[in-house]
């Protein structure tokens, strides 16, 4: 199973990242709590996965992280402890 990658991500990903964080106005607190959890170098499935903080929810695939959404919006792929 891949781990997340947290450095050279292509940068038109970096940046659609960045643009959700400010357009969804995903507080700081839940920044570091992603930051905590990646500190684990967590297993994530090959394909399409998510993870749910109490603020937001990650999603990706494979070892990238594609997109941040509010509670109440629907992730798709497996979901990760």
């Amino acid at each position: 199973m891949p781990k997340v990658r947290r450095q050279n991500l292509p940068p038109a990903l970096f940046q659609h990242l960045l643009e959700r964080i400010q357009g969804r106005k995903i507080p700081a607190t839940q920044i570091e709590w992603l930051a905590t959890w990646l500190d684990t170098e967590p297993d994530v499935p090959e394909g399409e996965w998510y993870k749910r903080f109490s603020g937001m929810t990650v999603c990706g695939e494979g070892e990238l992280i594609e997109t941040f959404l509010l509670p109440g919006q629907a992730a798709k792929g497996k979901r990760v402890p």
